[in-house]
């Protein structure tokens, strides 16, 4: 049995994933413009503040609030919107990168004094 989408995806009820729920929930306040974008353990991407989610097209994607969580595990109804669908699946990815990115290397060396 199907269910139709709606109209405007909405994230999960509380009831589906309290985690990614609570973490919305949380206070934003101190940020400055921008966007900061958090991967939550075992689950999605969460993006607070400032931000515009476009397609691959560049047409814009109302999100419906300020604070999103974004599907990682690939499994959602309602991508790129996470709906808890990463607990049933059993996706798991730790929250910051076992090591860093080279790129990232290459940044902080000439951020250095004297370097």
């Amino acid at each position: 049995m199907s269910r139709a989408l709606p109209a405007e995806p909405d994230l999960p009820d509380d009831g589906q994933d309290p985690e990614v729920e609570a973490a919305l929930g949380a206070q934003t306040a101190g940020l400055g413009s921008g966007a900061t974008i958090t991967p939550y353990r075992d689950g999605p991407l969460l993006v607070r503040g400032d931000f515009r989610l476009v397609d691959q097209d560049g047409v814009e994607i109302d999100p419906g609030r300020s604070t999103i969580a974004l599907c990682r595990c690939g499994k959602s109804g309602i991508k790129p919107f996470c709906d808890g669908a990463h607990k049933r699946s059993g996706f798991s990815a730790p929250s910051a990168p076992s090591r860093p990115r080279p790129a990232a290397q290459i940044v902080r060396e000439t951020r250095r004094p004297g370097a």
